[in-house]
């Protein structure tokens, strides 16, 4: 992967969390400013990353996979930041996962060589920017998710007439009634996995797949996902007894952020002469979350007992800063954060802790039953239990729920090492 033009792009006061007087900047300067979050060198609002964090939750993600004996392909659209798809690959990930063609072209770009699209592709222009994509490098480890008979042959149409010198690799998607995409049933998915065979050599079956997470409104969840995790077991093995499959690995893949542990429970492998690689696809692990996510983590704690025989677990490691604007009344902060820079579609942001430069050394954990009770496109009302001698200009740190719809906000965010010092910047690209 080359990070080389990212490195060496320019950043300037087109970004939001850019500070004014210094001029544009290569990324790869940041670490030399000396800048230090506390002392005020950033403008407020600025999303943050804390470093050691992040590295942490990458290897024990790593980690926890090879306990089962999977790989984990992260979902790339929760950061759209290469710099993380870097280390998430360093850190031994299999490959990236894209929901859209313009995803995957972006990972093309930045030298990414193995993507699985966990979606399907379709639409004339899409069907074609897929196929010149894949004809200009076909050495291009691409993979994606069919669920009809006619997406396959639209797919395999457009292989032909673009004279592809390789197949397009193909996953096969089971779904459930209720779900999103994804066959309804495995006698429809036999019916797909069949479509493509036919297809030869214009198409190639590689695997199944499934996203088990929608099942979570299920009034027993849990056991939902475990029948689940059975009917694409026993579609594998259908596909592998039939032949389907072709040449090369068979690929299993299943996993959002909310049950990655019970898909490695419970994915097998099919009996059969085929090397069997199963993927978990969690993207929201690197930076975790404050709210939504460490929920999810406990429960995995609590199902999964080999979750507590790795490294300390999974932290969040994103927090968006503000000022405090405004004390227009006792017990009520507003903060220069809104709903243009935090996201706020899963639940509301977390305040977690806060800084009155010239009285405090470090941050300090907000009081116990401090809340936002609600977000304008730029304020954020923060409403305070109790007393702390707060003035207009003190800094608010937020934790998020949801790190997608707050990486969406953002084209910047800086690294900070564990004493706020900014030691680099992670650029983030249009999803």
């Amino acid at each position: 992967m080359d990070l080389e033009p990212i490195e060496h792009s320019e950043l300037n006061q087109d970004f939001k969390g850019w500070p004014k007087g210094v001029g544009d900047k290569k990324i790869s300067c940041i670490q030399d400013q000396g800048w230090n979050l506390l002392n005020g060198d950033l403008p407020l609002p600025v999303a943050t990353l804390k470093q050691s964090v992040m590295e942490n939750n990458s290897r024990w993600m790593q980690l926890f996979a090879e306990k089962f004996g999977a790989r984990i392909s992260p979902h790339g659209k929760t950061t759209m930041a290469p710099q993380l798809f870097h280390r998430q690959l360093e850190d031994g990930a299999w490959a990236i996962t894209v929901a859209t063609v313009h995803q995957m072209r972006l990972c093309r770009k930045w030298g990414i060589k193995k993507v699985l699209m966990a979606n399907q592709v379709v639409g004339q222009q899409n069907l074609r920017e897929l196929c010149l994509e894949l004809r200009e490098d076909p050495e291009f480890d691409f993979y994606l998710l069919a669920d009809s008979n006619e997406n396959v042959d639209q797919l395999a149409e457009a292989a032909k007439k673009h004279g592809l010198s390789k197949p397009i690799q193909i996953l096969v998607e089971l779904g459930f009634p209720g779900g999103r995409t994804g066959c309804r049933n495995g006698e429809l998915a036999m019916e797909v996995a069949k479509r493509v065979k036919s297809h030869d050599p214009f198409l190639v079956l590689r695997g199944v797949e499934g996203y088990e997470a929608l099942l979570r409104k299920q009034p027993e969840p849990e056991k939902s996902i475990r029948e689940f995790l059975v009917d694409l077991n026993l579609l594998a093995k259908k596909c592998a007894e039939m032949g389907l499959f072709g040449d090369g690995a068979v690929i299993l893949s299943a996993g959002g952020s909310d049950f990655f542990d019970l898909v490695l429970e419970h994915l097998e492998a099919p009996s059969g002469k085929h090397e069997v690689v199963r993927v978990i696809r969690s993207g929201c692990y690197l930076t975790h979350d404050s709210l939504n996510y460490k929920r999810i983590f406990e429960k995995i704690r609590k199902r999964c007992p080999e979750a507590d025989q790795l490294p300390p677990g999974l932290k969040p490691s994103l927090q968006v800063w503000g000022a405090i604007q405004s004390l227009p009344e006792p017990g009520l902060a507003i903060v220069n954060v809104g709903k243009r820079d935090i996201s706020y579609d899963a639940e509301l942001p977390i305040p977690e802790a806060f800084f009155r430069p010239g009285k405090d050394d470090k941050p300090l954990n907000m009081p116990d039953g401090s809340r936002v009770t609600e977000l304008n496109d730029q304020h954020a009302y923060v409403e305070l239990t109790s007393e702390m001698d707060l003035t207009v200009g003190d800094m608010m740190a937020f934790g998020i729920s949801h790190p997608c719809t707050t990486f969406d906000k953002w084209r910047l965010m800086y690294l900070l090492d564990d004493d706020y010092q900014v030691t680099g910047g992670i650029r983030i690209y249009m999803s």
